[in-house]
This record gives structure tokens, sequence and C-alpha cells, in this order.
């Protein structure tokens, strides 16, 4: 086959304008430090990157999950803390209440007092987060305790349905962010507190006796929801530390998958840069030869 100066000159634009397509991808590698650029230059990359980039964000949500679930879990927790050192002074209160050295008017003092921390106590029944009410279920919209004189919770704070309000924290997987509000904030809770109230207003210190056993079963149902509530958090502190892992193998994952290695780019760009130069160098020499170059 006959070698014309057209053939050499097509093969080497051809050919140089190659060169300049592999240097042009380097340096679009070391500007963005991704392997590819667009789904064209590697599918399969693309492809991957994609289904791993799902995972992350998969992952990257249940974190916000559990940033949820920690507010609520912390809140409650501290309301739980905050109603039991009000029961507790409501308990120093009644002791002192039955002593029966005590006048009428220390005693209208004292309900004074119980008063003062039963209005506390809804106030602790009523807290909300981020504008939720979070001692009511999933019926965060509305107070478990809309009246407080004497206190009244909502009708519908023992129904099964709203009893539970869940997160979840992976595929397929929920963890329950409040606690039972049945078993705390309920109208035993605030009918013992009331009428203790209306006991030492009465001076009949005989009715404590059996309103401070009374008062003691509500404490006993607010540490056992604290209890549980302890055990919940600590399983969530467990998933947390799960879920930190999985990102950290997602993220990898990811990198491996679309990150470019740079000191191979920089090898690689530099090796091509070298040929290019020989072959712009090695072009010039064959194309277009003249007389003079004949005659040398």
């Amino acid at each position: 086959m006959r070698v014309t100066q057209s053939m050499l000159s097509s093969n080497s634009l051809r050919n140089l304008s190659e060169s300049y397509k592999k240097m042009g991808q380097y340096q679009d590698q070391l500007a963005t430090g991704k392997k590819i650029t667009k789904p064209s230059d590697d599918p399969v990359v693309a492809m991957k990157g994609m289904f791993y980039r799902s995972n992350l964000t998969e992952v990257e949500q249940y974190k916000r999950n559990l940033s949820e679930l920690y507010l609520w879990m912390e809140n409650s927790e501290a309301g739980i803390e905050h109603a039991n050192n009000g029961l507790q002074r409501v308990r120093e209160l009644v002791v002192q209440g039955k002593n029966g050295t005590m006048s009428p008017t220390d005693r209208e003092a004292v309900a004074r007092e119980i008063e003062q921390i039963k209005n506390d106590l809804v106030q602790v029944a009523n807290t909300q987060v981020s504008g939720r009410y979070i001692f009511h279920g999933t019926d965060t919209d509305n107070p478990p305790v809309p009246t407080g004189n004497p206190p009244t919770v909502a009708a519908n704070l023992a129904d099964p349905a709203i009893n539970t309000y869940k997160v979840e924290i992976s595929r397929g997987v929920t963890l329950r962010a409040n606690v039972n509000p049945a078993n705390l904030f309920n109208q035993e809770f605030f009918n013992t507190v009331q009428e203790i109230q209306t006991a030492l207003e009465n001076d009949t210190p005989s009715d404590l006796d059996g309103l401070l056993g009374q008062l003691d079963d509500v404490m006993d149902n607010l540490s056992a929801e604290r209890s549980e509530l302890g055990a919940r958090y600590n399983r969530l502190e467990m998933i947390d530390n799960r879920i930190a892992q999985q990102e950290v193998m997602a993220n990898r994952v990811l990198s491996d998958n679309e990150d470019a290695d740079i000191e191979r780019v920089i090898t690689d760009m530099k090796t091509q840069e070298s040929v290019h130069r020989a072959a712009l160098g090695v072009g010039a020499r064959i194309l277009q030869p003249t007389l003079l170059d004949f005659l040398r």
C-alpha cells in the first residue's frame, strides 16, 4: 500500500488529538479529584457510584433520625428528673403535714407550696421540643394536660394507638422515642397531688396516710418509666456507634470507587506530556519536507 503525505498528516493529527484528549482527562481528574466527570467516562464506575451514594445518603438520614431520638429521650429524662424532684418535695411536705403539732395556718402554707409544685408539674407534662409535646405520644400537636386547676389530662392519653412515637433507625427497624404517657403524667398522678393539697387545705391530716401510699405508687411508676427510658437510651448509643461505623465504611467505598489517585494521575500526565512532545517532534520532521531538507 502506498503511503502518501496526506495519510501521514491525517494519522499524525489524529494521534495528537488523542494525546490532547488524554492530557485533558488527566487535568480534569486533578482539578476535580474524581476518576470521572461524566458517566460516559466509565459507565461501571458511574453505576456503582450511584449505588454507593444512595447507601451513604440512607446512613446520613438515619444519623439525623438518631439526633431526633437523642433530643426526645434527653428531654424526657430531664422532665422525669424534674417531676421526681417535685414529688420528693411533696412527700417531704406530706410527712410534715401529718405532724400533729402543725396548726391549720401552717398546713395552709404547706398546701400553697404544694399547689405551686402541682402547677410546675403541669408545665413539665406539657413540655415542648421543637413545637411538639413529647409527653403525649403521637398526638404531638396537643398538650397532654390542657387544663391545670385542677389538672385534667387529655381524654386520649391512655389510648394505645397514640402512646408510642417511633423513629426509624435502620431499614425496617424502629426505636421508641417517647415514654408511655399513660404510665407517667396520667390522671392518677395529678389526682394524688390535688388530693394532698385539698387534705391540707381542709386541715384533715388523717387523710394524708393513705395519700402518702398513693404518692409512693406514683413515684414508683415514675422510676419504672425512667429505668425503661435508660435502657432504650443505652441501645440508642450502641446503634449510634454502629451507624457511625457504617458511615465511615460507606465513605471509604465511595472514595475508592470515585476518587482519583492523585500521585498516579500526576505520573501518568507527565508521561503523556513526554509522549506528546516526542510525537510533535517526529511529526515536525516527517511532515511537509522542503527541497532544503533533501539537500542536507
